[in-house]
C-alpha cells in the first residue's frame, strides 16, 4: 500500500513540477512568436493527446519528464525560409525561451512556501541560539570535546549563526576540519570539529542536536503512548530522571531498554504529569529493527501565520539558503569533496512524496517547492541538452558574432545527451542502494 501512495504522490509532484517547467518555456515561446509543434507530458511514443491550433498537447508513454518541441529547435532541424522558426529568431530571444523554462520553476518554489507561509509558519522559540542538546556517543562533536550545554556562537566565518546554518555547512563538510567557538561556564573556547561521512547519503554528520523543548507531533495508535493517554502537542519533560533536550537522546533511550520500563515525565497545559511506558519492539521501518513506545515528535514550535510581505520576504530568504546548499553540494561532489551518493534520484523522490504526504500537507507541499528549485538549478546547468547549455552555447554566439558549426552542435548534443542517462541511471542505482545496501 505505501508502495503505490509513494508511485502516486510521485507522479502528482513531478506532473506538476513538469508542467509548470515546460508552460515558462510554452508561454515565452508563444510571446515570441515561435511556431510550436509538440507540447508533450512524458518521453517516447505518443499514447493519447489532442490538437489545438497547431500544437499536439499529447501524454508519452516514459513519465519522466517532458518537453516542448518548437519548429527549427533541434540542430540539422533549420528552417531559414520559416519566419517562426525559433533559429529565425534572435539569439536574445532563444535565451529567454530556454530560461523561461528554470525560471517560472523558482518562482513557484518562492511562490510555494509563501503560500505555505501565510497558513502555517513553524516559529522555534530560540532560532537563534544553537545551544548543544544532544551527543552522537563517539561522534565527531564529542570526539572534538563539545559537551552537553555548550553554545556555539561562531561556526567558520558565521558570527551568531542559527541552527539552520550550522547545519547546512556540516552537511556539505565532510571530513573537513571545521572551526567551531563555544561558551561554556562564561569562557569562550575554540574547537576544530571534523564532520563523519553518513555512509549512505554522502554528507557531513558532526553528530549533534541543538537543545529544544520536545512536543509529541502525533500518537501512534494502538501502543504505549496511547495507551497511557499521552496526546499530540504535550510536551516531554524527563525520563527515568534524565531532562529531555532533544528527540535524539529519547530515542538513544528507547533503544538501550531492551524492553524495559521508562518512567516518563510530561507537561500538558503547565501541569506536570508521571506515566510508566513500556517500549514495544517494532521490526519494521528505514533503520531495522527498534523499540518505541509509540509516539512522533518534533522539536517545540510555535505554529503562526505570516501576513504577505513577511511570507514572501521568509520564502525568498529560505529559497536563497537552499539555493546555496544545493550549489555547495554540486561544488563538493565535483571536487570530491562530497559523495555523488547525497544525489537523490526518482525512487528516493518518490519515497520522500509518499512520506510527506502521509505527514500532511504542509510537508508535502514544502518538498514540492524543494524539488522545483532543484529542479531549476539542475536545468541550468552547462550541460548540453538541458537549458544552461543550450544557453551557453548560444552566449557562446552572440560572443563570435556566427553560428556554430552543425557538426560541432550535434556532436555537442549526443555527448550531453549520453551524459545525462549516465546521471540518470546513475542516480537510480543509487537510490536502489540506498534501499538495499550491500553487506
Amino acid at each position: 500500500m505505501a508502495l503505490l501512495q509513494n508511485i502516486w504522490w510521485y507522479l502528482v509532484l513531478i506532473g506538476v513540477m513538469i508542467l509548470v517547467h515546460e508552460l515558462g518555456h510554452y508561454w515565452a515561446a508563444l510571446y515570441f512568436d515561435v511556431k510550436i509543434e509538440t507540447f508533450s507530458f512524458g518521453f517516447g511514443p505518443r499514447l493519447f493527446g489532442f490538437r489545438r491550433g497547431e500544437t499536439d498537447f499529447r501524454f508519452s508513454l516514459i513519465l519522466f519528464g517532458g518537453y516542448v518541441k518548437m519548429a527549427g529547435e533541434q540542430p540539422g532541424d533549420e528552417q531559414p525560409s520559416d519566419p517562426r522558426a525559433l533559429t529565425s529568431k534572435p539569439r536574445w530571444q532563444r535565451m529567454i525561451v530556454a530560461f523561461a523554462g528554470p525560471a517560472i520553476n523558482i518562482v513557484l518554489a518562492v511562490a510555494l512556501l509563501a503560500g505555505l507561509f501565510m497558513v502555517h509558519y513553524e516559529k522555534f522559540p530560540n532560532p537563534n541560539s544553537p545551544v548543544i542538546g544532544y551527543l552522537v556517543p563517539d561522534g565527531a562533536a564529542s570526539k572534538a570535546g563539545i559537551k552537553l550545554g555548550d553554545k556555539v556562537v561562531q561556526f567558520e566565518d558565521i558570527s551568531d549563526p542559527t541552527w539552520e546554518q550550522i547545519a547546512i555547512k556540516g552537511a556539505i563538510s565532510p571530513g573537513q576540519p571545521l572551526n567551531a567557538w563555544v561558551t561554556r561556564g562564561g569562557e569562550r573556547l575554540h574547537i576544530t570539529i571534523t564532520p563523519a561521512t553518513e555512509e549512505k547519503q554522502g554528507i557531513g554528520n558532526i553528530g549533534w542536536a541543538q537543545e529544544s523543548e520536545i512536543e509529541v507531533a502525533s500518537v501512534l495508535k494502538g501502543l504505549e503512548g496511547e495507551r497511557k493517554g499521552l496526546l499530540r502537542g504535550d510536551i516531554l519533560v524527563s525520563v527515568n530522571g534524565q531532562a529531555l533536550r532533544s528527540i535524539s537522546r529519547l530515542n538513544e533511550i528507547e533503544n538501550q531498554t531492551d524492553g524495559a520500563p521508562l518512567d516518563l515525565v510530561y507537561s500538558r497545559t503547565g501541569q506536570e504529569h508521571r506515566v510508566t511506558v513500556k517500549p514495544v519492539k517494532r521490526e519494521e521501518g528505514p533503520g531495522g529493527p527498534r523499540w518505541m513506545i509509540g509516539l512522533s515528535l518534533q522539536p517545540r514550535v510555535e505554529v503562526i501565520r505570516l501576513p504577505f510581505p513577511e511570507a514572501i520576504r521568509e520564502s525568498a530568504r529560505q529559497n536563497v539558503l537552499n539555493t546555496q546548499l544545493i550549489i555547495k553540494s554540486l561544488e563538493g561532489i565535483v571536487q570530491r569533496k562530497m559523495s555523488a551518493k547525497s544525489l537523490q534520484g526518482p525512487i528516493g523522490i518518490a519515497q520522500m512524496s509518499g512520506e510527506a504526504a502521509r505527514e500532511g500537507p504542509v510537508p508535502y507541499f514544502g518538498l514540492m517547492a524543494a524539488v522545483s528549485l532543484n529542479l531549476a538549478i539542475f536545468n541550468l546547468l552547462p550541460i548540453p541538452i538541458l537549458d544552461g547549455g543550450v544557453m551557453l552555447m548560444l552566449f557562446i554566439e552572440m560572443l563570435m558574432r556566427r553560428d556554430l558549426d552543425m557538426r560541432v552542435k550535434e556532436t555537442v548534443v549526443k555527448v550531453g545527451f549520453v551524459f545525462l542517462m549516465f546521471v540518470v541511471v546513475f542516480v537510480i542505482y543509487n537510490d536502489i542502494a540506498k534501499i538495499f545496501p550491500s553487506g
